[in-house]
């Protein structure tokens, strides 16, 4: 006998799929006619399966609202940006990228400030909070911000995801202590963690909550996006932009920038600006080098 059933890939590994469906947790392969139309299985979609003599089969992914190649993830409700300022300290030039592309599939991020007992990574916090973040302050050490950041996550499907040895995993675990997940301890020479995450998986924190601990920054890939809209992925801009001289200002070489004028009087970060520069150039190489 064959049942027809609908649910969430929790896990992918090695060309099998985990579906938890509100019967069972299905352990599914793929048909390989969506291998061959280029439409692979993701952590995170929802599925049509069968389900004969035990063994599961993936039939049909339903529509997806969003996707991302790396992490493989699908259906992201939100990414959740891990930093800190201490042991090891994140580039906030990774925070820009990853909201940069979490932006082109219109994802919600959130910062999460970890390591606040040690360093509450003032500057840090005061730059993404005027640039119109959401950002939370929290401790795995301490359980500060934790309950925070569960309320701002609870009903959604979120990837965690930033630098190793930051501690992803180890807030994940204070979020759901009977996970009992790996943690690495970050290495005093060299400054960074050991991965403990090796593949996407979906934990379910109740209530309609999924966490996906995602590997570290250097994973994330900077989609094609074209130059005159990257501009519109830093929120903060657009209340000067009407003030600019040219209309589609860019915000780069063009003269009577408002945002430039803003950055030169304190009122924008000069720092996250000449980092929207480094990637607005990235932008444009990559653009140039497809269509050109």
């Amino acid at each position: 006998m064959v049942e027809k059933m609908t649910g969430r890939i929790i896990r992918s590994i090695s060309g099998f799929y985990d579906v938890q469906t509100p019967k069972a947790l299905v352990t599914c392969r793929a048909r390989g006619i969506l291998r061959k139309e280029g439409n692979s299985p993701l952590t995170g979609d929802m599925v049509e399966i069968t389900v004969e003599r035990g063994k599961g089969m993936v039939e049909r992914i339903l529509p997806r609202k969003n996707s991302f190649v790396r992490p493989a993830v699908a259906n992201v409700d939100a990414l959740v940006v891990f930093a800190a300022n201490v042991n090891p300290v994140t580039e906030p030039f990774l925070i820009d990228r990853v909201a940069a592309i979490a932006g082109d599939q219109e994802v919600q991020v959130i910062l999460c400030v970890n390591k606040c007992d040690l360093d509450p990574a003032v500057d840090l916090v005061r730059i993404y909070e005027h640039a119109g973040f959401t950002v939370i302050c929290t401790s795995a050490e301490t359980g500060e911000g934790v309950q925070q950041l569960l309320d701002q996550i609870k009903g959604k499907l979120v990837a965690f995801t930033g630098n190793s040895g930051v501690g992803k995993s180890s807030i994940l675990n204070k979020l759901c202590p009977e996970l009992a997940l790996p943690t690495g301890e970050v290495s005093e020479k060299l400054g960074r963690g050991r991965h403990t995450t090796r593949h996407v998986e979906l934990y379910d924190l109740g209530e309609d909550t999924y966490v996906a601990d995602t590997p570290g920054f250097s994973l994330l890939e900077m989609p094609e996006l074209s130059p005159e809209n990257f501009k519109e992925l830093y929120f903060e801009y657009n209340d000067y932009e009407q003030e600019c001289r040219f209309n589609g200002c860019n915000h780069i070489n063009e003269p009577d920038c408002a945002v430039k004028q803003a950055v030169e009087e304190g009122l924008l970060s000069r720092q996250r600006y000449e980092r929207y520069v480094e990637l607005y150039n990235e932008v444009v190489d990559k653009w140039r080098r497809r269509y050109d």
